[in-house]
């Protein structure tokens, strides 16, 4: 239906382009301009009488004529004029599938398009390569980077734009987005600009200064650079900026983030990753015992573990160099990653679908695959080929993990303590389980933190499960809004408290670390951002009253990051 639409859309704009009701003179990607041969021959069909033949052949033979085109006076052959086919195919923002659906449906889709510098693609492959060519990580890639990418993607540029969509609907990329971290916050407008607030101890709100900050406040170093990805950990912040390139402030460490070894010194300012500069990095994760950081070309670099070679080698608590995560995903493309305590997941991208991998510490079966054991190297969860699951967002938890499949349903696993896999009991789950309780909803978005998880349905809801420690949950049954805010919650509760905003939510953030009180951000489309939970350090960024150390409610922040 969605493509239905979309072509309905597109068709509708080609009908008024050939009555002359819209104008193009300037289109940019002209045939006659941009160097290329002449257009495709035109085709002709010959058509029976519409009186002749049933209301499905009609609709059928109407498709065919608006595809080739004739000489019926008002039609508009589409074939003559590809130019106009490529800025409209673009302009509706296809999806690789919808492409994909066109090629199948009719030749003229998946005839060579005679466009520079590449004549043989086709009309929805070049349309996929001008999608392409929006995102940030793409353009500025040289033609070489580009041709591997997609040798990577398998050889279309219909995949690589899969790549990049699944990796922006995940990560948030290049969007506005806000980071719950262990005692401070970090907030990242649409444009790329960077606020934060809360604890400072290690300057890891990157003022310069080690002063705790209440209220959302700007970085002002680092004005000219737009970042479009951000990660917090105990005492550390790392940004992602559209080049590419890392800023890390707070503590002089890439792992024993939390009350172990810390390096020489902190860093106040946000300072590059010279490590770093040769890779063009899009996302980073921060963990207890390790740091990851995902490549442009969906390669995975970690920092550090210690002694035990978790990770696939051996490095110190302070290393600073990124070493290749080896193994399987070494060329397969991964598109997500999220760190737990002391355990990675990866959401890798192939022409067969998308799948996870795990490796680390697998204490309570949090990697999922049915055993309690360690993996040195990333390892597949099969699970999800037997749940007939196509993921789409992972999130990795303290000791727990979720998923959200392609369909709506969500799958947690690893320590059920308190509640947060959100299947009615505390017991630990070794492979990936339905949780049953959400079946009527289709999820979007889910978050985790220490023994607590999120759901964000696609209607803007919100649900919550696990640990009530510092309200974070959400939710507050009471008249007073007070009752009941810190029990733990086994099975998903939609947080009316969210309901009552009246805004849609699209991200939750909330701590992850059994150090800290927890605190949780809400965003909204509109780009208004709502804070709960733990507020001792400021890191709400909310004014509190009295002797109060957290806030049960959800309570708006006063910053726009639309």
């Amino acid at each position: 239906m969605l493509l239905l639409s979309k072509m309905d859309c597109s068709l509708n704009s080609l009908s008024c382009l050939s009555l002359g009701h819209c104008k193009f003179g300037q289109c940019p990607m002209d045939a006659t301009t941009s160097g290329a041969t002449p257009s495709i021959p035109f085709h002709t069909i010959v058509d029976q009488p519409l009186s002749l033949v049933s209301p499905l052949q009609q609709t059928f033979h109407r498709l065919q004529r608006h595809c080739f085109g004739d000489s019926t006076p008002g039609e508009f052959p589409l074939a003559a004029n590809p130019s106009i086919v490529l800025h409209v195919l673009t302009a509706c923002d296809l999806d690789p599938q919808d492409l994909a659906n066109l090629e199948a449906a009719c030749t003229f889709f998946r005839k060579p398009a005679n466009f520079a510098p590449d004549f043989e693609l086709s009309i929805s492959e070049l349309a996929a390569l001008d999608m392409c060519e929006k995102r940030a990580i793409f353009k500025h890639m040289t033609m070489e980077e580009k041709e591997y990418l997609k040798e990577l993607c398998g050889g279309s540029w219909k995949l690589v734009l899969r790549y990049l969509l699944a990796g922006e609907a995940c990560c948030r990329r290049e969007k506005s987005q806000a980071i719950a971290g262990p005692g401070h916050s970090i907030a990242v407008t649409s444009s790329g600009a960077v606020y934060s607030f809360g604890s400072n101890s290690s300057g890891q709100l990157g003022h310069g200064t080690l002063e705790e900050e209440w209220r959302p406040r700007l970085i002002r170093s680092l004005q000219g650079i737009r970042i479009i990805q951000a990660a917090a950990g105990a005492g550390r912040t790392m940004l992602i900026s559209d080049a590419g390139q890392v800023y890390a402030f707070g503590k002089d460490s890439f792992g024993e983030a939390e009350y172990g070894v810390q390096g020489s010194k902190v860093v106040t300012t946000p300072q590059m990753v010279e490590s770093l500069k040769g890779i063009y990095v899009v996302q980073a994760a921060i963990g207890n015992f390790f740091t990851a950081v995902l490549s442009r070309e969906g390669r995975v670099y970690t920092f550090s573990w210690g002694n035990e070679t978790k990770l696939g080698h051996q490095t110190e608590p302070n290393d600073r160099e990124p070493h290749l995560l080896l193994g399987p995903l070494e060329n397969i493309p991964v598109v997500q990653i999220a760190a737990g305590y002391c355990y990675l997941l990866a959401l890798a991208c192939q022409p067969s679908g998308m799948s996870v991998y795990t490796v680390g510490c697998g204490l309570g079966g949090k990697l999922g695959h049915g055993t309690r054991t360690d993996e040195r190297y990333p390892r597949l969860i099969e699970q999800f080929r037997t749940l007939n699951l196509q993921p789409v967002v992972v999130a990795a938890g303290a000791w727990h993990a979720a998923v959200v499949g392609r369909d709506g349903r969500v799958c947690t696993w690893g320590w059920g303590r308190y509640g947060c896999l959100g299947h009615g009991n505390e017991e630990c789950e070794s492979v990936p389980k339905v949780v049953e309780a959400l079946s009527n909803v289709k999820a979007v978005h889910v978050a985790t933190g220490d023994y607590t998880t999120f759901v964000v349905a696609d209607t803007g809801d919100v649900y919550s499960f696990g640990c009530g420690e510092s309200s974070s949950l959400g939710h507050s049954t009471g008249v007073d809004g007070q009752a009941n805010r810190h029990i733990n919650v086994l099975s998903p509760e939609l947080v009316t408290s969210l309901k009552k905003i009246n805004e849609r939510v699209v991200q939750i953030s909330l701590t992850n670390s059994i150090y800290w009180n927890a605190h949780t951000f809400a965003l909204t489309d509109s780009g208004k951002l709502y804070a709960f939970g733990a507020a001792d350090k400021g890191q709400l960024g909310i004014e509190l009253v009295g002797q109060e150390n957290e806030r049960g409610t959800p309570e708006h922040v006063d910053i726009d990051l639309s």
